[in-house]
């Protein structure tokens, strides 16, 4: 049977990625994102890859929002879920003599505090399937420091020490656990950074999805997915 996907942060960049490329296995996909103009548009081009698709409107800062999404999710995929793929993100280049509270509260919320908030709302549907697999969405930041990512190290960092974590727990209910290390990807998060960037050089989303697929699709666990840069 076709899995069933629920993507957070879908709506652009690697989870829209993801997304259709689950779609053109005929996977029925939910994308979850703030956006509901993005994501409708994401789960018609499901539609049109060959899935079924569901837009959620969830903010991963928000419990209550990730609640209602989920609910929504389930009921639309039949009671489980198969995929849970973490890919919604924050990201800030700041020294740190120019952040705020708010600025290492907002990306540790969003890629942290998040995906833990996902996960523990999404347990018992993934408990309910026979081939559970979590990708959790880090980065090349989660294994060696930038200047300036204060925020965004700290954030990924954590979020590999969750994924190992989390990957013991869940190991008595036979639900994989993969942490995705990609280096630069060519995505909307560069749009409002200030600098220059040769974004022809990054890594295009379409390549972390296909690795990520590759990987759900693999008959040996694969806990860490380190994905090698463009050229």
């Amino acid at each position: 049977m076709p899995p069933r996907v629920l993507v957070t942060g879908g709506g652009r960049g690697i989870g829209r990625a993801i997304a259709l490329r689950f779609a053109r296995e005929g996977a029925t996909v939910t994308v979850a994102a703030r956006s509901s103009a993005q994501i409708d548009a994401v789960a018609k081009e499901i539609d049109a890859a060959g899935g079924r698709g569901m837009a959620a409107n969830m903010n991963v800062v928000d419990h209550g929002s990730i609640e209602a999404a989920v609910w929504r999710a389930v009921e639309f995929m039949g009671g489980a879920i198969d995929v849970l793929v973490n890919s919604a993100g924050a990201f800030q280049i700041k020294p740190l003599d120019k952040m705020r509270p708010a600025d290492f509260d907002f990306v540790l919320g969003t890629n942290l505090v998040g995906p833990f908030q996902v996960v523990l709302e999404c347990l018992e549907y993934l408990q309910e399937s026979e081939q559970a697999h979590i990708f959790n969405i880090a980065s090349i930041a989660a294994k060696q420091p930038f200047p300036g990512n204060v925020a965004y190290c700290a954030s990924k960092y954590g979020l590999r020490g969750f994924s190992d974590a989390l990957r013991l727990d869940l190991a008595k209910d036979n639900i994989r656990v993969t942490t995705v290390y990609p280096p630069q990807v060519d995505t909307h998060l560069w749009d409002e950074v200030e600098g220059n960037f040769d974004r022809s050089k990054m890594l295009k989303p379409e390549v972390v999805a296909e690795a990520i697929f590759r990987a759900y699709q693999s008959p040996t666990p694969i806990t860490d997915l380190d994905i090698p840069p463009a050229g």
